[in-house]
């Protein structure tokens, strides 16, 4: 095998050979703050378990010397040299031949280096910030998915675990943290070697290093663990929140999973450049200052539900994820996936007033739409190359999988879920698991057919609407494969159907395995009209009870009118009121229902008391009054006034003042209200906000304007921005620039492009460009683009596109694409978009850019169908004067 070896056969793999293995990195790094470099030595156990000339690594963007790399065996004095040392910059490879074969068994990699403390936000990077009016530098390190590799040369695959012994050589005045706890620490003036306990075993991408200023506040577990809020100096209060959640959630998952963390300590860190939302890094959890800094007087209540969701997310994938790790990125989904579900599961515990799993279905949802195109992907992706592996992270890998796990959660019941899960977490401990290994485990302690049930799920992209339709006291149930094109895909699935009949007491399960089934329901419909008395004309049948299974329904005849009445009656839960309303929406946007059905079945809702439901309606709102106005513009006043008179109720109820005692929810709708009904041109609501706002600005403490409803102010005021009257786009620039709090920054960017006026928003998108606004907060601002803007954010996506796309990577890169191309309408627009990209189409972009167009041209196949409506005019008419 040796002799046969050559350069060429490692290059273009999807993953590393295994003729060698690494055991244990011994690590030393030195970063230099100011001139943002570092050097380093890793010192590799590894055991070499094939004849193998070659040691082959991952390595990027980093110096190494040929004069400081040796290999010997164990027990061995004796240095060996690589003869040549190649690096293949386009698969990130670091390659390495001898002269002989290696010899087996364990022995020594020693490798020098050095690199550049980058500011692109992965591998070791800088962050900027301020300490007492300095502008300081920070290190910090990013290596999921690969970027390991940009630090130190490793075997950077999550299937090579190894322990980790790390060594810091650092400012003394400042702190250095890793993944585990400092055992020794050298002083010597003004510089500090820091050495830290052997890790266990673990993935490179969970290695963790932050050097800088921080203050932290700190508690402990029950069972002694010490937890750490780290955040820059002068803002420790405001880590006091998440500090609470994080102790009380891994008491929570401790007992949940059956097992106890494995860890001696636990800190989480904000950081001020950031390019996710949170990082898991083995006992040192990294995120942004958003989603982990909580402010009492400056901070809504979304913020706050935004924090402990996150943090919950972060901390089951301490167990599940850094435990327990996928074998491979194609297993991505079990990772992310699994951590959204469980963080509710944690928030629900803690918080149960926030009836988070009624919120949850935002995430289905959003699963749900994505999954929706032609170019959605099977949940479990075949990654072929390590540049393929940041598109992954999306909506299907988290969404699509989180809703997965509470569907099967609920076929397979809660207990039985839970007991197969902590046995799953005791058998994989320290090591690696595929999607399979969870199937067998889970199908060991239900008797239940999991693996068959889900592989349908997984290994295919898509999901089904079912068709329901009553004949003769039997239920058709037909399934097809939905595609918000209107097109019918080719899958098909097994799916967990859930029915109750005139109430929930009568409800039944079983899988649907077959694409027609008809299902004898005389015994549930004797026993509903037994049970609930209801005359005839007011019998229903609701399929997907609580909205668990991540399916569409559509309901056919009698069984539409009968929805229509239990939501009118109240008869229903508010996750099953949620999915009509979106079923039904999402059924309108593929042109298999009318618009006309759509705005009907939103008058059932005038009357709906739960927070999200009625966000649910306002999301929905938008989108509607979006498309109308393309369709056709001369109906936008009328519509708009219906959705005013159907938000009225609530808002009313709610008013602009918080209520004493009043609930988190709430707090949440409210907001969500007034910035719908600013965007929508209500004078009243705009009136009183821009009231609220000018005492804002004159006495930033005032009561008149908390941090729940500033948003709808900021809406407000620039809705009413133009270039002869700028004076509300200069007041919140003031405002950004005055405050430090990341959350108040990124409210004011998600309005600053919501001008009518084309010449405001092509200044606010150069705003975010500029050096005032972070990095990773840029995507904030191109959000709230209105649809006046639209053109002229193309025609900037365009100028700059150099600029950006050698700024930006990741999921950021990819949401410049999506939210700039998503909002046209034509197919016009999306033949010149797609002719531009044509020569500028990356891996990283590829998928995301196919998605985007694909809603371009789904939206333009819905103006078609809106502008066919014979009657749509009349029915708007009457809708707006009615309601």
């Amino acid at each position: 095998m040796a002799e046969t070896q050559s350069l060429e056969q490692f290059k273009g793999q999807a993953r590393l050979p295994k003729f060698a293995v690494p055991k244990l990195y011994d690590l030393f790094l030195k970063p230099d703050l100011d001139a943002c470099k570092f050097t380093g030595t890793v010192e590799i156990t590894v055991d070499v378990v094939g004849d193998t000339r070659f040691l082959v690594l991952n390595a990027a963007d980093l110096t190494v010397g040929n004069e400081s790399i040796w290999f010997k065996g164990h027990g061995s004095s004796e240095k060996l040299y690589p003869t040549e040392i190649t690096t293949v910059e386009i698969d990130e490879l670091l390659v390495l031949l001898f002269s002989d074969v290696l010899p087996h068994g364990e022995g020594s990699l020693w490798i020098g280096f050095d690199g550049i403390l980058n500011d692109r936000m992965k591998g070791f990077y800088r962050s900027a910030y301020k300490h007492n009016g300095e502008n300081k530098n920070m290190a910090v390190t990013q290596f999921e998915p690969a970027d390991a590799r940009r630090c130190f040369p490793c075997w950077d695959e999550p299937a090579f675990k190894a322990a980790f012994k790390i060594i810091l050589e650092v400012p003394s005045d400042h702190v250095a943290l890793s993944n585990m706890p400092v055992t020794k620490e050298e002083v010597n003036g003004n510089v500090k070697k820091l050495f830290y306990q052997e890790s266990p075993i673990m993935s490179t991408y969970l290695v963790a290093v932050v050097v800088g200023l921080f203050d932290f506040v700190e508690a402990s577990t029950t069972d002694g663990i010490n937890v750490r809020v780290y955040c820059q100096v002068g803002k420790s209060n405001q880590g006091k929140f998440a500090l609470d959640v994080g102790v009380r959630t891994l008491d929570l998952y401790k007992e949940y999973f059956a097992v106890p963390y494995p860890l001696p300590k636990l800190d989480m860190i904000a950081i001020p450049d950031f390019a996710a939302g949170a990082m898991e890094n083995y006992g040192l959890v990294t995120y942004r200052e958003t989603a982990l800094l909580y402010d009492e007087r400056h901070s809504a209540a979304a913020n706050k539900q935004r924090v402990a969701t996150v943090v919950g997310h972060e901390l089951a994938h301490q167990w599940f994820g850094n435990l327990v790790t996928m074998e491979w990125w194609t297993h991505l989904w079990l990772n992310e996936g699994f951590a959204t579900w469980v963080s509710y599961l944690a928030a629900d515990s803690l918080f149960p007033e926030w009836k988070i799993w009624t919120q949850f279905l935002d995430d289905t949802v959003s699963g749900l739409r994505l999954d929706a195109l032609a170019e959605s992907h099977p949940i479990e992706v075949d990654i072929n190359h390590a540049n393929e592996i940041d598109e992954i992270f999306d909506a299907i890998s988290y969404l699509k999988g989180a809703s997965l796990i509470r569907m099967l959660q609920c076929f397979l019941g809660a207990e039985c879920f839970q007991k197969s899960l902590a046995s799953y977490v005791k058998r994989y401990a320290f090591s690696n698991a595929k999607t399979e290994d969870l199937w067998d485990v889970l199908e060991e302690g239900s008797g239940e057919p999991v693996k068959m049930l889900m592989n349908s799920w997984t290994k295919q992209k898509g999901y089904p609407v079912v068709h329901v339709t009553l004949r003769d006291e039997k239920l058709e149930l037909e399934q097809s494969h939905f595609l918000a094109s209107g097109s019918v895909g080719a899958g098909e699935w097994i799916v967990p159907i859930t029915l109750c009949c005139g109430s929930y007491a009568t409800t039944q399960k079983f899988l649907l395995e077959t694409k027609l089934e008809l299902i004898d329901v005389s015994q549930l419909i004797d026993s509903s009209v037994t049970t609930t008395g209801e005359k005839a004309g007011c019998f229903w049948i609701k399929l997907n009870v609580d909205q668990t299974g991540f399916y569409r329904v559509k309901y056919n005849g009698e069984l539409e009118t009968g929805i229509r009445y239990a939501i009118e009656n109240n008869k229903l839960s508010a996750t099953d009121r949620f999915g009509i309303l979106d079923d039904s929406y999402a059924l309108c946007m593929a042109s298999k229902q009318n618009l006309s059905s759509l705005l009907s079945l939103m008058t059932a809702y005038r009357q709906e008391p739960e927070h999200t439901v009625i966000s649910h309606l306002i999301n929905v709102s938008y989108k509607v009054i979006r498309m109308i106005a393309d369709a056709s513009p001369e109906l936008s006043d009328d519509i708009k006034q219906f959705v005013i008179r159907l938000l009225q109720h609530s808002a009313e109820r709610l008013g602009w003042d918080p209520k004493e005692g009043e609930s988190h929810l709430d707090a949440m709708l409210r907001g969500e209200i007034l910035s719908a009904l600013a965007w929508f041109g209500h004078s009243a609501t705009r009136d009183e906000a821009l009231k609220r706002f000018d005492a804002f600005l004159n006495d930033r403490d005032t009561s008149l304007l908390p941090p729940d409803t500033r948003h709808a102010a900021y809406v407000a005021v620039i809705r009413g921005v133009d270039k002869t009257n700028k004076y509300g786009y200069d007041s919140l620039l003031k405002i950004y620039r005055e405050t430090d709090l990341s959350q108040e920054k990124t409210r004011i960017l998600s309005c600053l492009a919501s001008s009518p006026d084309p010449d405001i928003v092509s200044e606010a998108l150069n705003f975010v460009l500029s050096s005032e606004v972070r990095n990773q907060d840029a995507v904030y601002g191109i959000g709230g683009i209105s649809r006046e803007g639209r053109e002229v954010a193309w025609k900037w996506l365009k100028e700059k596109w150099e600029y950006i796309s050698k700024t930006w990577t990741g999921f950021l890169i990819t949401r410049f694409v999506s939210t700039i191309v998503s909002p046209f309408s034509s197919d016009e627009k999306a033949d010149e978009i797609e002719e531009f990209f044509a020569s500028r189409v990356t891996p990283a972009i590829s998928r995301n850019l196919k998605q985007s167009l694909e809603r371009v041209r789904i939206s333009a196949n819905w103006v078609r169908s809106i502008r066919n409506e014979d009657s749509l005019a009349a029915v708007i008419k009457e809708l707006a004067q009615k309601y």
